[in-house]
């Protein structure tokens, strides 16, 4: 009887240990953080954008650094024909670990652009006009992308959006003329860093190209 006890006893700890192993393996992947993980229909939901604007957008789910250090997996709406372009990009950023606060579509905080930078969302479609003008954004195209807003402000003279933000070189998460602005303009994309008259450090965009009618 003893040796039998002995003998199921040995079996439990064999059992216990690699069931420890296994679980110690599993661990070795780092946890992905999800900011987001909505459909296409409720990233959309409430735009007051045309229909014929929203059938040219897309839904892309983007891996990234947070400040964290963890991964994260977020989404951003852009245009349908830069959407492979743009999960390169983001693949470019995690690759050079640079840190993104949250990347969600902008529905969440009710299309307003004050709310998205207030939460220092990493942002793309938006059918709003460009600050302070009566002209439409690029973001209203789904041809523009604004990165940790907090970090990298709109800079106007003494005005920034979102109000308090500061732009420091040096400080995670703040763009400056490097990796991070060429994995962008390598593929034909302006940065709001290089703009004179305004600074707008966060935003990058690649104006819409319409076919030119025939006369």
């Amino acid at each position: 009887m003893a040796t039998r006890s002995v003998i199921v006893l040995a079996a439990l700890v064999i059992t216990v240990g690699a069931a420890a192993t296994a679980h110690s393996g599993s661990d070795r992947t780092p946890p992905v953080t999800v900011d987001s993980s909505m459909t296409r229909v409720r990233a959309l939901k409430g735009s007051p954008a045309p229909r014929s604007r929203l059938a040219e957008l897309e839904l892309v789910t983007v891996m990234y650094l947070g400040f964290d250090g963890r991964r994260h997996r977020g989404q951003i709406v852009v245009r349908r024909d830069l959407a492979r372009e743009v999960a390169a990009i983001f693949r470019d950023l995690e690759r050079l670990r640079f840190p993104i606060a949250r990347v969600v579509p902008v529905s969440r905080y009710g299309w307003s652009d004050a709310a998205s930078m207030a939460a220092n969302n990493t942002s793309g479609f938006n059918y709003r006009r460009k600050p302070g003008q009566r002209g439409l954004s690029l973001h209203a195209f789904g041809s523009a992308v604004d990165i940790n807003p907090k970090q990298n402000p709109y800079v106007l003279g003494r005005r920034s959006l979102p109000p308090g933000a500061r732009h420091r070189p040096g400080v995670r998460g703040t763009i400056v003329d490097g990796p991070i602005v060429r994995a962008f303009t390598r593929r034909g994309w302006r940065w709001g860093g290089h703009f004179r008259g305004h600074k707008d450090w966060q935003h990058f965009d690649k104006p819409v190209r319409r076919a030119t009618p025939r006369a």
